[in-house]
Formats: structure tokens, sequence, C-alpha cells
């Protein structure tokens, strides 16, 4: 807001970093407060600089400084701090003649959009750490239509169909992410550690099912984009039982675009024609553990 002593408190939202300027006046009444009893955040952060002329106080600091918070909506990335005014007595030692203040401040960034000119990458490089440490990634697997134009609206299927699975995430903003599913499981309850359960995708995203006899289960290559993965899985059941729902969980995980794929973040299908496991994309050397079974968990 422009300075005046109705509106004391000026906020500039930049792209890394934050400027808020105060006006000593802060209440409007003329009695101008110290500048030591300002400070910007839980982490109390000091002004960097003053203006005897003008009677402002000037406070700079990253949106990851002084202890400020991250808010992610589906369109905004919202960085929330305070300013906080707390009077110390001066003087007579025994009383102070100002309330405390908190005021709230906010810097609203698009997640649609660059913040500016600039170049994207320093932009958005301290969004990606502050994201992946926020688990802020939005993730999602939804059965889709035969040509995978659309979500399948039916989760109805017959033995001897195919499912058609879409894995997904919301990327917007980000360095560029290459998604992976790590692991999949089918369960005959909500609880994917419950028995029986069959996984079909396992040792850090080997299509398993696709090894058994009279399966045509595979990863579909090349994938339509960095963030999306898609697989066909036939239709089965529980030998046994006569339930006709059961529950699949899967793990997803991406890791950088610009990043080989490597025996831990890998899309393997096997292919019954030459009997060999083959990525999706990589060299087909990082798919040799899903024979032997001694696939890294991570790396």
């Amino acid at each position: 807001q422009a300075m005046a002593p109705l509106h004391p408190v000026a906020v500039q939202c930049q792209e890394a970093q934050l400027v808020v300027t105060v006006h000593r006046d802060l209440f409007g009444t003329g009695r101008l407060v110290r500048a030591v009893d300002l400070s910007l955040g839980p982490a109390s952060c000091l002004p960097v600089a003053q203006n005897p002329t003008q009677d402002t106080v000037t406070f700079v600091a990253g949106l990851h400084e002084c202890g400020s918070t991250l808010q992610v909506t589906p369109d905004s990335l919202i960085y929330k701090t305070s300013l906080s005014y707390k009077p110390t007595p001066s003087g007579n030692l025994v009383i102070v003649r100002t309330n405390p203040v908190v005021v709230p401040i906010e810097c609203h960034y698009p997640r649609k959009s660059n913040v500016s000119s600039n170049a994207v990458q320093p932009t958005w490089a301290p969004f990606r750490s502050t994201l992946s440490a926020e688990e802020r990634l939005k993730f999602s697997l939804r059965l889709m239509d035969d040509d995978w134009s659309t979500e399948r609206l039916s989760h109805g299927f017959q033995l001897g169909e195919s499912l058609h699975l879409q894995a997904d995430v919301a990327s917007e903003g980000h360095v560029p992410l290459r998604l992976f599913v790590d692991h999949c499981v089918a369960t005959l309850s909500p609880d994917k550690d419950s028995s029986p359960r069959y996984a079909f995708i396992d040792r850090s995203g080997c299509l398993v099912d696709g090894r058994a006899e009279d399966t045509t289960s595979a990863f579909i290559s090349p994938r339509p984009r960095q963030e999306t993965l898609q697989f066909v899985v036939d239709a089965f059941k529980f030998a046994g039982d006569d339930r006709n729902l059961i529950y699949i969980t899967c793990h997803l995980k991406v890791s950088p675009a610009d990043q080989a794929p490597n025996p831990w973040n890998k899309a393997c299908s096997f292919n019954k024609a030459s009997s060999l496991w083959a990525p999706v994309e990589g060299t087909g050397d990082i798919c040799s553990c899903c024979e032997t079974g001694n696939c890294p968990l991570h790396g």
C-alpha cells in the first residue's frame, strides 16, 4: 500500500524476496516508534536500513527467510510472515505508552505463469527445493478409456479386458520432472498391507505382471509427456474369492527430467517376443534387476 500515516506498512513482493517499509508513525498519532522495537517474522529479523528524513524503516528478507511459511493452493504460492512491534520501556522502566502490534504479511505468486520476464531457472529454483521439502507435489492415478483420451466413467471390468491406468504429477512452476511408478499392489480391502495381496508393479518400477504367462501388461512407450506414465494391466481377480471389488494402491515418485533413468528410477516392461526387459526410456541394463530381483530400493 502507498506509504501514508493511514497505511504505515508497505510491502513489495519481488521475485525471491520481500521488502517491507514501515513508517515509524505506526499508529498515525505523530508519536514515532523506535526501530529497535520492530522485527520481521517468527525469527525476529532486524531492519536493514533506516531513513531519518522520511521516518521509515526497511526490512529485506528472502521468501524462505525469517521463519516465513509457504501455503500452496491450486493457483498460487502464498508466502506468509508478519511484522511485529513490541514496545520496550525507555526512560521510565515501569511503563510503556503504546500497544504491541502484529501485522500479517502475504506475498502471492501465480503457479501457472512466470512471475516476471526474467530467466525461468533462477526464478523457480527456490520453489523446487521448498516444494520437495514440503511434499506438495500433486499426484494422481486414474482409470482411462482405451484410447487414453478421457477418464473412464465405469470402474467395472470383465476378465479378459485390460485396465488402462494413467499416473500424473502436476508440476506447474517446477523444474521439469519425470514421473515413475515405484510399485502397485492389489488387495481386497483399502489396506494395502492386507492379505491376499498381489504386487503387479514391483522392484522400483518393474511391471512384473507382464512376466506371467498369457498377459499383455506393459508400460506405454513413448510417454505422452515426462509428467505422465501410462500402463496397461490385464484384468484379474483373486483365486478362491467371489468378491468383485479390488483396491489398487500405487506409490508414485518423481526425479528431475534431466536425470537419466537408473535402477531405482525406471519403468520396465517384459517383452515376450525377445524374452527381455525393456525400459520406457534409458538403457536396457537398468532393467536387469527386474529378472534377478535384487533391485535397489533407493539411490
